[in-house]
C-alpha cells in the first residue's frame, strides 16, 4: 500500500501525521510511504530523518494526494484541500465532522473513507486516539487561563494561585473527562479553588472521593451551573459528544455574571462549544472579549506544543495504521470494531449515526457499506 502524509495547512497547526519512526515501521512491513517535504519540520523532523527511515520525501503536496492509498493527517481536509479529495482515498485523522458540514459534503460528493481518529472507540468506551491530545488540552487550559487572566491585555489581572492577603482564582470546569481532569490537575497544583460539574452521578461520587476536600463536586444543572459561574474567574469548557454537537449548557447571561476581565476557555470548540457566546479563533488570533469576558476557542489546542503532540499522537496511531496498511481499509474495518466505530464516511454514505443525527443526513450502518 502507498501511505503518505502531507503538511499540515490549518492555520498555525504544526503536527505531522507520520513520524520517522512511522514510516520506519511501515517500510519494514513492506509499504511504500510519502511525506511531502518539509511536513515534519514544525514537530521537529526533518526531511532527512524520514529519508533514514524509509520514506520518498516529495516535494508537491499534490503528489501525495494523487498516490496515496491511505493519507494519514492531523486535521480535517481544509477548503482548499477539497478538490484533492477522490474516490478510493483512505482519510485517517482528527476530523470532527459534526460541525463542518462542507467538510463533511465534501468527503461524500467524492466517495472518500474517512476515518476520524476521535470516533475510534475500543468496546470499553475508550477513545485511544484522542485522549493524549486531550490530556494536552486539559492541562493547556490552565495555563492558557492563567496566561489570559493577567495584564497587559483585558484580563482582570489575578494571580491562579492568589497568597496571603489575596484569594486563589476560581476555576469552573464544566466536564470530567480526560480534558476536565487533567485541567484539574493542573489548577490543583497552581493553588487555583476549583468547582467541577458534571452529569454523571457516578462520576462525580468517583471525583468526589479522589479529591475529597481539595475539589468542589457539583451536578452539572443549568441552576447549579449559573451560581458557579456568578464571579468565577476562569471557565473551562470540557464537555464531550463523541462524533455529535456538544449543548449550549452556558447562556449568555451566565458569562456575563461572570464580570469584566474573566476567561473562558471553550475546549470542546471543535465540537461547536458549550458557551452561547463562544466562536472559533486560532493560534495566530486566539481570543476575543465579548460581555466583558475573554474567549479563548481555538480548535487545535495541542498544535501549539507541536514536539510533545505528534510524539504522543503517533504513539497511539501506529497500531492503527498498520492495521489499515497491512489488511486494507475494508478488511480492517470489518476485523477491528474499534476502527469500524472510527468509519465517519464511506463511498458516499455517512456510516457514523451522531454525525448523520448532528447533520440530518440518512445514515447507513457499517455492515450495509462493507
Amino acid at each position: 500500500m502507498i501511505v503518505g502524509t502531507v503538511r499540515e495547512t490549518k492555520a498555525e497547526e504544526y503536527r505531522v501525521g507520520l513520524t520517522p519512526e512511522g514510516v520506519h515501521a511501515l517500510a519494514q512491513a513492506g509499504h511504500r510511504v510519502l511525506v511531502e517535504d518539509g511536513a515534519g519540520l514544525g514537530s521537529g523532523f526533518d526531511d532527512h530523518a524520514y529519508r533514514g527511515a524509509g520514506a520518498e520525501v516529495v516535494r508537491s503536496a499534490e503528489q501525495v494526494w494523487q498516490e496515496a492509498d491511505l493519507l494519514v493527517k492531523v486535521k480535517e481536509p481544509q477548503p482548499h484541500e477539497f478538490d484533492r479529495l477522490r474516490p478510493g482515498l483512505t482519510l485517517f485523522g482528527y476530523l470532527h465532522l459534526a460541525s463542518l458540514p462542507e467538510t463533511t459534503r465534501a468527503l461524500l460528493d467524492r466517495r472518500v473513507t474517512a476515518i476520524a481518529f476521535e470516533t475510534v472507540e475500543l468496546p470499553d468506551g475508550t477513545l485511544p486516539l484522542l485522549v493524549p491530545m486531550s490530556q494536552i488540552a486539559g492541562r493547556m487550559a490552565i495555563e492558557v487561563g492563567a496566561q489570559w487572566l493577567r495584564r497587559p491585555g483585558p484580563g482582570r489581572g489575578k494571580l491562579v494561585s492568589g497568597l496571603a492577603g489575596s484569594p486563589p482564582a476560581h476555576v469552573v470546569i464544566l466536564g470530567s473527562g480526560t480534558v476536565g481532569t487533567n485541567a484539574c490537575a493542573v489548577a490543583l497544583a497552581l493553588g487555583a479553588r476549583v468547582t467541577m460539574m458534571d452529569q454523571d452521578l457516578e462520576r462525580t461520587r468517583h471525583l468526589e472521593a479522589t479529591w475529597r476536600g481539595r475539589v468542589t463536586i457539583l451536578i452539572s444543572t443549568p441552576m447549579a451551573i449559573a451560581e458557579s459561574l456568578k464571579g468565577a474567574d476562569l471557565l473551562i469548557g470540557a464537555i464531550l459528544v463523541p462524533g455529535g454537537i456538544v449543548p449550549k449548557l452556558v447562556s449568555r447571561e451566565m458569562v456575563r455574571s461572570m464580570g469584566p476581565g474573566a476567561v473562558v476557555v471553550d475546549v470542546c470548540i471543535d465540537q461547536g462549544g458549550c458557551v452561547e457566546t463562544s466562536r472559533p479563533t486560532s493560534h495566530a488570533d486566539p481570543v476575543y472579549v465579548e460581555e466583558g469576558v475573554v474567549h479563548y476557542c481555538v480548535p487545535n489546542m495541542p498544535g501549539a506544543v507541536p514536539y510533545t503532540a505528534t510524539a504522543a499522537l503517533a504513539a497511539a496511531t501506529l497500531p492503527f495504521i498498520l492495521r489499515l496498511a497491512n489488511h486494507g481499509p475494508e478488511d480492517a474495518l470489518r476485523s477491528d470494531p474499534a476502527l469500524a466505530r472510527g468509519l465517519n464516511t464511506y463511498d458516499g454514505h455517512i456510516a457514523y449515526r451522531p454525525l448523520a443525527e448532528a447533520q440530518g443526513l440518512p445514515h447507513r450502518p457499517i455492515d450495509q457499506l462493507l
